[in-house]
């Protein structure tokens, strides 16, 4: 099935991670986007994406319509999400899920799983990290669209900052470690600091962070309070990059630019998040945060356009 300019059903759950890959996907594959956002309730959420009486009609009534008037292509992300694409499965619509969707694989027409998760299938297509939208093009707008970062003085390191998961524990002691470290290459080396946080960095660290930005050249991002959020143009911008841990998302944008990037405090890691920090690790492209960042020759990690590449194999297109 040629996927170039097909209508696609994007769906997810709303969550910014999940979003973010599928759609980086669509675009990839270039297919017109239907984007929808599966509310799912009762049974159909608990259990997703096990099939259960009546399920097509607890995904609210934007996935109704989907129903009604079914794509050529269907791409999920997340649980809730692979319930859908297996609604939809069957059919006239191919179907591809992204993240392992914790049944046999066969039941999408296509599984797009990070290699750490460990997921194997003959319709299984893995990656290191997660697909997301940037490359050269998407660090050019963004530098265009963030301009005013460029001037401030180098090196310029961007931090990312996360929050706390069941694997990764983010707390304030990790934190004072990292900002100590940041603070005394500043103090040998000069430049800046572009301090970008998430949704999930929690109110009491984002306070800290916030506090100690007042003595650092740089810019800071923590919430609305702060205007655009400029993380875009952190990662355009930045001479090299510094991130937590816990955010496969997060590391996989830092490792697709040309900089080094630093893991600040990788031993805080633990099952999966602990073998995708080792695998970029062996790859050479991640370092763990030290004292005096020596920067190294990388190889940006950019696996979305390979993975689209192999989708519209699979799928004939």
């Amino acid at each position: 099935m040629p996927l170039t300019g097909k209508r696609c059903c994007v769906l997810h759950d709303g969550a910014a991670g999940n979003r973010r890959q599928a759609l980086a996907l669509a675009e990839a594959l270039g297919v017109a986007v239907q984007e929808v956002t599966v509310h799912a309730r009762g049974p159909a959420r608990w259990f997703a994406p096990r099939l259960w009486p009546g399920a097509e009609n607890m995904l609210g009534p934007a996935f109704a319509a989907v129903l009604a008037d079914p794509p050529p292509l269907a791409i999920g992300c997340g649980r809730q999400a692979a319930l859908a694409t297996r609604l939809l499965s069957g059919g006239d619509t191919r179907v591809v899920q992204v993240l392992d969707p914790r049944l046999p694989p066969h039941h999408w027409d296509v599984v797009v799983a990070p290699e750490h998760d460990g997921l194997q299938g003959d319709n299984v297509i893995t990656l290191t990290g997660s697909l997301n939208p940037v490359d050269d093009a998407w660090l050019a707008a963004a530098r265009t669209r963030f301009a005013t970062l460029g001037a401030l003085p180098s090196p310029r390191t961007a931090v990312l900052v996360g929050g706390p998961t069941r694997a990764v524990r983010i707390d304030r002691g990790g934190l004072e470690v990292m900002l100590a470290r940041l603070e005394y290459a500043l103090a040998r080396e000069g430049g800046s600091v572009l301090l970008c946080g998430s949704p999930r960095t929690p109110r009491v660290l984002a306070a800290v962070l916030r506090e100690r930005m007042l003595e650092v050249p740089g810019a800071a991002w923590l919430d609305a309070r702060d205007g655009e959020n400029f993380y875009p143009g952190a990662l355009a911008w930045a001479d090299r990059i510094v991130v937590t841990p816990d955010s496969t998302n997060m590391i996989s944008e830092a490792c697709a630019t040309t900089v080094p990037v630093f893991i600040a405090g990788p031993e805080r890691a633990t099952g999966r998040q602990q073998r995708l920090l080792a695998e970029l690790q062996a790859r050479g492209r991640v370092r763990a945060q030290a004292r005096e960042p020596v920067s190294f020759a990388v190889e940006p990690l950019r696996e979305t356009a390979r993975v689209a590449d192999r989708v519209k194999t699979r799928l004939g297109g």
